[in-house]
C-alpha cells in the first residue's frame, strides 16, 4: 500500500524500528476482537517519524456486510473533536484575540455571576454560594472551570445538566444559555470534570471568528490539513462509507440507537448545532494527519497552522498539582503528579511512574463510539484506533491492548 490518504508508507515496518512479527500480534488481536464479534470492524494506524508502519482493517463496517471494512471508512468520532476544537481556539489566540487568563465570561457574557454547588438542604435542596471570581480560558480547556456536562449520574449538578438536556440545546447560543442557568459543580480551578467545556469553546470560536465552528474548522484546519472526510455530517453521495454503531448486549452486538440517554445524531445531514466537544466524523487517514500536524509541533506539509511554542502549551500539563495530588470520585482520569492534562489533551508527564509504556509526553484523548488516538513526541510516533462500539469495558481493552502491541514491536526506537 503507497501513499493513502496522502500519507507516505515506509517500505516495512523494520524501516521504522518495530518488528512486523511482532505487530503481528496486534493485527492477530484485531482480528480475534472482529471474530468474537466484540466488533463489527477495526481500523489501526500507526505511524513514527512521519511515515505509516503499519495500516490495516478488519471486519466490516457494519454487521452482516458482506465486503471487508474499507480504508477510507468514516466513523464517528464524539470527543476526538476537542482536540481538533482546541487547536481552533488556539489559532485565535495566536491573533491576540485572547489569552488563557482571560475570564470566560468576556466572550460569553451569559456566564457571569455563577453560583456554586455547596452542598444540599435539609430538604434535599442545593445550598449555592458565589464563584469567588469567574473562570478562565485555561480553566476551560483543561476542564477545571467547574462546568458539568449531563453524560454521568454521580452529581446533582450533573443531573441537572441532564434534566435540563443541555446537550440537545437547539444552537450553541441556546447551549450557553442552558449552561448559565446551571451552577458550577465547584470553585473554579479546585477540581477536574469532564465537561461541556469544548462546547463552550465552539461558541467562542463561533463569537471570535464571526463563522461558524464548521466553516472554521474546514477553512483553517481540514482543507490547510488535507482532511478531506472530516466534518459535522456526511455527504449524501458517502453514506455508504458510514460505520454502523454498536454497543454490547447480552446475545452480541446491537445496533445503537442512543448514546447517554440521547438519540444517536442523524450524520446525514447538519447538526442542530456543531458542538466542539464531540460532533465530528472522520476517517483514520484524516485523523492521523490532524495527530502528525500536532507531532510536528504545529506543521504538515508546508501547512503551518500553530506555532511551535503554543502546541508545546497544549501538551503541558494544566492541572494544578493540589488537583493532581488528590483523588476524587469526579474523576474520569486516574490524575497523579504522573498523569494530568494539557489544553485538550491528556499528558503523560512521567510514564514509568505509573507503569505506562508510551514515551514521556504523550499525548491522547478518545470518543464515546470506542475511538482513540496517541501522539508521543519521545518515540515520534502517531497511533489511530477506529472501532464503533460504545464506551465500555470492552472498547477501554483495545485502548490498552493496543499500547501494548505497539511498544512491544517497537524494538529498535533509535532507528
Amino acid at each position: 500500500m503507497t501513499d493513502v490518504g496522502g500519507l507516505a508508507f515506509a517500505s516495512d515496518p523494520e524501516a521504522l524500528g518495530f518488528d512486523s512479527a511482532r505487530l503481528a500480534r496486534l493485527d492477530d488481536w484485531m482480528a480475534g476482537m472482529v471474530a468474537a464479534g466484540e466488533v463489527a470492524g477495526a481500523s489501526t494506524l500507526l505511524m513514527r517519524h512521519g511515515r505509516v508502519a503499519a495500516f490495516n482493517t478488519f471486519g466490516h463496517a457494519r454487521v452482516g456486510d458482506a465486503e471487508p471494512l474499507r480504508f477510507d471508512a468514516i466513523f464517528r468520532i464524539y470527543s476526538m473533536t476537542k482536540p481538533v476544537v482546541g487547536v481552533a481556539l488556539m489559532m485565535l489566540m495566536e491573533e491576540g484575540l485572547w489569552t488563557l487568563d482571560d475570564p470566560v465570561d468576556r466572550f460569553l457574557p451569559e456566564l457571569s455571576d455563577l453560583k456554586v454547588f455547596a452542598g444540599t438542604g435539609p430538604d434535599g435542596e442545593p445550598v449555592l454560594e458565589d464563584a469567588v471570581r469567574a473562570p478562565t480560558m485555561r480553566e476551560l480547556m483543561n476542564h477545571t472551570a467547574g462546568f458539568g456536562y449531563g453524560l454521568f449520574d454521580i452529581h446533582p449538578v450533573e443531573r441537572a445538566y441532564r434534566e435540563a438536556q443541555v446537550l440537545r440545546a437547539r444552537s450553541l447560543d441556546d447551549l450557553v444559555a442552558r449552561v448559565a442557568r446551571m451552577p458550577l459543580m465547584f470553585q473554579p480551578g479546585t477540581e477536574w470534570f469532564y465537561s461541556v467545556a469544548s462546547d463552550l469553546q465552539g461558541a467562542i470560536v463561533e463569537r471570535l471568528a464571526g463563522a461558524s465552528l464548521g466553516e472554521v474548522f474546514r477553512r483553517r484546519i481540514f482543507e490547510p490539513l488535507g482532511m478531506v472526510d472530516t466534518g459535522f455530517h456526511v455527504p449524501s453521495d458517502q453514506l455508504h462509507r458510514l460505520t454502523g454503531i454498536y454497543r454490547g448486549g447480552a446475545d452480541g452486538l446491537v445496533e445503537a440507537t442512543t448514546a447517554f440517554d440521547m438519540p444517536i445524531n442523524d450524520w446525514s445531514r447538519p447538526p442542530p448545532f456543531e458542538g466542539g466537544g464531540g460532533g465530528l466524523v472522520s476517517t483514520a487517514t484524516d485523523y492521523a494527519r490532524f495527530c502528525q500536524m500536532i507531532l510536528n509541533r504545529g506543521e504538515l506539509d508546508g501547512a503551518r497552522l500553530l506555532k511551535s511554542e503554543t502546541v508545546d502549551l497544549m501538551a503541558t500539563n494544566a492541572v494544578p498539582d493540589a488537583v493532581l495530588t488528590r483523588s476524587s470520585p469526579l474523576r474520569l482520569l486516574p490524575f497523579s503528579p504522573a498523569f494530568g492534562f494539557g489544553l485538550d489533551f491528556a499528558v503523560m508527564i512521567d510514564p514509568a511512574a505509573i507503569g505506562a509504556v508510551e514515551g514521556r509526553g504523550t499525548l491522547s484523548w478518545g470518543g464515546g463510539g470506542g475511538t482513540w488516538f496517541w501522539i508521543d513526541p519521545e518515540n515520534d510516533l502517531v497511533f489511530v484506533g477506529l472501532i464503533q462500539r460504545l464506551a465500555d469495558p470492552v472498547s477501554d481493552a483495545f485502548r490498552r491492548e493496543t499500547r501494548t502491541f505497539v511498544y512491544a514491536a517497537l524494538t529498535d526506537p533509535d532507528k
